[in-house]
């Protein structure tokens, strides 16, 4: 009985998630290949490059705030993420190359880039590749190079990621599981969040940290960019960060178990003219800044 009842929860909530992301997108035919995206808002245009376990689902929850603001948001699914299939080149610099093609294909000159996490890589390097395409960068908790001893991995990782990246983040089945059943465990892992940062939270910033979580299903059709994020972040070199021209603003919280903070320092300290916001707490979803973030984002952009 208990588990025709666990089942039948499970199916529920994986045909609540794939119906989630079967509708509301389009598949832009580019010269750089299939790429999926979805537009909400009206407006200046924001390129919104979603972070690992994502997809244009994530861009538009994480967007949101700013489509109320009076921006259009183009949120993108980055390469193996959802529709947007992984070429043989998945690299950075490929990734850039590909979000020029989609402001292309919508017939967008310029348009404000935000990066968050692992998709700080390629909304810089096309800030880098395509200067003319940028109006302004925002990179939020970016993964990034920062110097580190020579054995030193560019990012850190809470205790539990790899494992549950080879577990929880392979099954939708498993992963439905664990945020039933471990929930803080994936708030630390996954989110790379601090779990009591989160219980003292409001309700509403509670609700969105849950949401950001939930919305990994189906994991399954975001494995292939999981595994790309994996390498690229893995393998992180210093960009050419003083060839960025156009106007930058970087922020990250001090204790993002991802260890963003000094990566996001160090990449403001070397690109021209870029503004950092620092948080002393927050982990990597910012919790307790989420309101004070899309102000200064949105002052920012004014």
């Amino acid at each position: 009985m208990l588990g025709g009842a666990t089942y039948l929860s499970y199916r529920t909530a994986l045909h609540e998630a794939l119906a989630r992301v079967s509708t509301g997108s389009q598949l832009a035919d580019t010269a750089c290949g299939p790429i999926e995206y979805a537009a909400a808002g009206d407006g200046p245009p924001i390129l919104f490059v979603h972070g690992a376990g994502g997809g244009f689902d994530q861009g538009l929850m994480f967007g949101e705030p700013l489509v109320h603001a009076g921006f259009r948001v183009i949120a993108v699914s980055r390469f193996g993420y959802l529709r947007t299939p992984l070429p043989a080149d998945a690299s950075a610099a490929a990734q850039a190359d590909a979000h020029a093609c989609l402001l292309d294909s919508l017939g967008i000159e310029r348009a404000t880039v935000i990066g968050g996490s692992a998709g700080a890589p390629s909304a810089m390097q096309l800030a880098i590749r395509h200067p003319e395409r940028v109006a302004a960068l925002v990179l939020i908790v970016p993964a990034a190079y920062t110097p580190r001893a020579n054995d030193a991995p560019p990012l850190t990782t809470p205790p539990g990621t790899q494992l549950l990246f080879d577990t929880a983040l392979r099954s939708d089945f498993v992963f439905w599981a664990a945020t039933q059943l471990a929930r803080k465990a994936l708030i630390r892992s996954v989110l790379a969040t601090p779990p009591e940062i989160v219980a003292n939270a409001s309700a509403d910033e509670q609700a969105r940290v849950a949401a950001a979580l939930d919305q990994i299903l189906p994991v399954s059709r975001r494995r292939l960019g999981l595994l790309n994020d994996a390498t690229v972040t893995s393998t992180l070199e210093r960009y050419d960060l003083e060839r960025i021209v156009a106007p930058t603003m970087i922020a990250s919280a001090a204790d993002d178990l991802f260890g963003t903070y000094e990566a996001a320092q160090f990449t403001a300290e070397h690109v021209p003219n870029a503004a950092f916001l620092g948080y002393p707490s927050g982990g990597h979803l910012w919790v307790g800044h989420q309101q004070e973030l899309m102000s200064e984002i949105e002052a920012f952009l004014r």
